[in-house]
């Protein structure tokens, strides 16, 4: 893991990301690759709406022209390799463009209510086409520890897999792995055989399987993580599909109130 694409973009959430993804690269060792996004305005209008769009889309490339000056010259001054890319369009797509050579990418669970861009799609729409982690900071944060203590939502679906799998190389950073199962696990595949397959590759970490006490999945992940004292989360994303996700499922609510970052795969 030594490609971080970080997300850039005058917004509320761009400081957290921009902290995380720096201290994620320091931990690795790796390659900051830096993607600024100027948003097309969304524009209702008149008959007089070309031009009023053309207005509102010069304001923003001139608020992004200053966002990136002020961005490049923090990262001269920072101890990380980096590199940087424009684009102008929708952010998800521009993000899963950049992504092709990314090895995890930094963005925010979610924004204010009214926030732009719409954080939340944004990272179901990048977790579905590239296949790649997503490091989710929430807005609040202030950096990310890889070397912390790291809490694995499992529930035994392939994307709870697959999300591991690509994270043991932070894994292997974190002081200690805690896996919790709410429930029964799919197919299965039990916290214990996870733990079993960390071990190989010399990551000891604990497993514990918790009672839902009727507040929902994310409600006792989100104890656990409290009460064992996790700096980050892993889990699978859209575990039971996309749509039935979007209406109300656990990775919506875990984007929606986790006050830890999130590592999140499919």
């Amino acid at each position: 893991m030594k490609t971080i694409l970080l997300l850039v973009h005058d917004d509320e959430g761009q400081e957290a990301r921009l902290q995380a993804a720096l201290d994620l690269t320091r931990d690795v060792a790796g390659h900051l690759a830096c993607l600024d996004v100027t948003l097309p305005p969304v524009y209702g209008g008149n008959r007089y709406g070309g031009l009023g769009a053309s207005i509102m889309l010069a304001d923003e490339t001139e608020k992004e022209r200053i966002n990136r000056a002020e961005i490049r010259a923090r990262l001269a001054q920072e101890d990380v390799a980096w590199s940087w890319a424009d684009a102008v369009g929708d952010v998800a797509r521009a993000v899963v463009e950049a992504a092709t050579l990314a090895d995890i990418i930094v963005l925010n669970p979610t924004l204010s209510d009214h926030g732009d861009p719409d954080m939340r799609n944004i990272v179901g729409s990048v977790l579905i086409d590239t296949g790649k982690p997503i490091l989710a900071v929430p807005v609040a944060a202030r950096g990310f520890r890889a070397g912390g203590r790291a809490l694995i939502a499992w529930d035994g679906r392939q994307s709870a897999a697959s999300t591991m799998r690509a994270c043991v190389p932070l894994l292997a950073l974190s002081s200690a792995v805690h896996i919790v199962t709410v429930g029964k696990a799919i197919r299965g595949t039990a916290a214990a055989d996870a733990a079993v397959y960390l071990s190989r590759h010399n990551i000891h970490a604990s497993a514990r399987v918790l009672e839902d006490n009727g507040g929902g999945a994310e409600a006792v992940i989100e104890e656990e993580a409290r009460l064992w004292r996790a700096d980050y989360i892993v889990m699978g994303a859209y575990g039971h599909g996309r749509l039935r996700e979007t209406f109300g499922g656990v990775t919506k609510r875990m984007l929606t109130h986790s006050v830890l970052p999130l590592i999140l795969g499919h």
